[in-house]
């Protein structure tokens, strides 16, 4: 599957007659909400894992030297935490755009902080597509955001805003956390 995913995404109409839906965001979606929403609120989705397994080659790095952001992967018993916001359906066409390097429009039940769910969507990069990079050690994942930069600016920026914002929510992630441990001690 190309990493170019905008038309593919403008086939997924599952929510085109619903006035509102709830998007949940777990990377950059979080910290960077660069779109109308009616209402944000904390939430999570259950059996994803979140891991800086995706390439960027449009936002965090450049075709020759791809950064990684976030995505999610299937993990059984996980609970992802993040960010939930109630848009229209209005709001696709800027996030289809804005999610286009191999990210698909997927529905997902989303848990809200302190009770209840709906049936939402959620853009997940699965490894079908050609920007998928794949697992790597948190070490080495550092040492390749430490190098990257792209025309959304640098791949360290990306990881450190996620951490502080997930940290300010209260939200734990081992795997965010050890990377931006990597990146601390590589600039030491």
């Amino acid at each position: 599957m190309s990493h170019n995913t905008i038309a593919i995404n403008q086939r997924m109409d599952k929510f085109d007659d619903h006035h509102r839906v709830w998007l949940f965001g777990y990377g950059s979606l979080i910290f960077k909400a660069d779109f109308p929403f009616i209402e944000r609120r904390a939430a999570s989705i259950r059996d994803w894992t979140r891991r800086f397994w995706q390439g960027s080659h449009d936002h965090r790095g450049t075709e020759s030297a791809p950064g990684r952001v976030a995505t999610l992967i299937p993990q059984a018993d996980a609970v992802c935490a993040g960010m939930a916001y109630l848009i229209t359906p209005e709001v696709f066409a800027h996030l289809d755009h804005r999610e286009k390097n191999g990210y698909l429009r997927l529905a997902t039940d989303i848990y809200f902080e302190g009770g209840g769910s709906e049936e939402g969507l959620v853009y997940i990069a699965t490894e079908e597509n050609a920007a998928f990079l794949g697992e790597a050690t948190e070490l080495a994942i550092a040492h390749q955001i430490a190098a990257s930069s792209g025309p959304s600016g640098r791949n360290r920026d990306y990881l450190t805003d996620l951490a502080h914002a997930l940290r300010a929510l209260g939200m734990d992630d081992a795997h965010v956390f050890a990377i931006e441990r990597h990146l601390s001690a590589l600039d030491a």
